[in-house]
């Protein structure tokens, strides 16, 4: 199961995990969305579901009905996200919402409604994805980094609770990665260019991440050769959080 997983970097998780022999099921808040990008993946078979994930009661209800008709979620990669440049003296308490529910509930809610089966099967490998903004701070984003943090936090104390059963927990964190959503970000600021350049500037590597550069950590946190990591969290920054 990848959550945003017709977006940029999910869509290049959910390419991966289909080519290491994966069922995908392909989760996002628009299911057309998600029907393509299953259309896209080799092998299968896969499934496209349409889903919020900030709403608790539809999350029990959809991932109760793809293990009845798929079997058990034994990946949980969770990606979706989002976030809009403000500083935080501009933002009101129904942006507070919005950025938490998405990038925090529903990282609760779909680690809710997993878990159990996980750990009544004694296995289970479940990823999520923060942001090195969660580890370091990041301008126009406060209330995004905060909620990223709180990822970090709830994976690491998870892990700590289901690690006797044979489940992994980790978090990938990535820095600047050129994706539709943070074009846009940049573009509402009105200088959209010249703040992706900023961006890659101050990368050591010069260069923006792509989706492919982050998506293979991802799926390897999720693979058998990661069932002794566990509690970790890994940046895939280009260099921009080494110190």
């Amino acid at each position: 199961m990848v959550t945003g997983g017709a977006g940029a970097i999910g869509a290049a998780v959910c390419g991966l995990l289909a080519d290491a022999g994966h069922t995908v099921v392909v989760a996002d808040l628009a299911q057309s969305e998600a029907e393509s990008a299953v259309a896209r993946l080799p092998g299968g078979p896969h499934r496209g579901i349409g889903l919020d994930v900030s709403d608790t009661e539809r999350v029990k209800t959809e991932m109760a009905q793809v293990e009845d008709e798929l079997g058990p979620v034994e990946v949980l990669i969770n990606v979706a996200g989002w976030d809009r440049f403000v500083p935080f003296v501009d933002t009101t308490p129904e942006f507070w919402d919005q950025v938490i529910d998405v990038n925090y509930r529903g990282t609760l809610n779909t680690v809710h409604a997993v878990l159990p089966g996980m750990i009544e099967r004694e296995r289970g490998r479940i990823v999520s994805v923060a942001s090195d903004a969660a580890r370091v701070g990041s301008s126009l984003e406060s209330i995004y980094a905060g909620a990223k943090g709180a990822v970090i936090s709830f994976s690491k104390s998870v892990a700590r609770e289901v690690a006797k059963h044979g489940i992994t927990v980790n978090v990938v964190c990535p820095g600047p990665t050129d994706t539709p959503l943070i074009r846009g970000m940049a573009d509402d600021l009105g200088s959209g260019e010249k703040f992706i350049d900023a961006l890659t500037r101050a990368i050591p590597m010069r260069r923006l991440a792509e989706p492919e550069d982050i998506a293979p950590a991802i799926a390897f946190l999720a693979s058998p050769g990661a069932a002794f990591i566990t509690g970790q969290t890994l940046s895939v920054s280009g260099g921009l959080t080494m110190s």
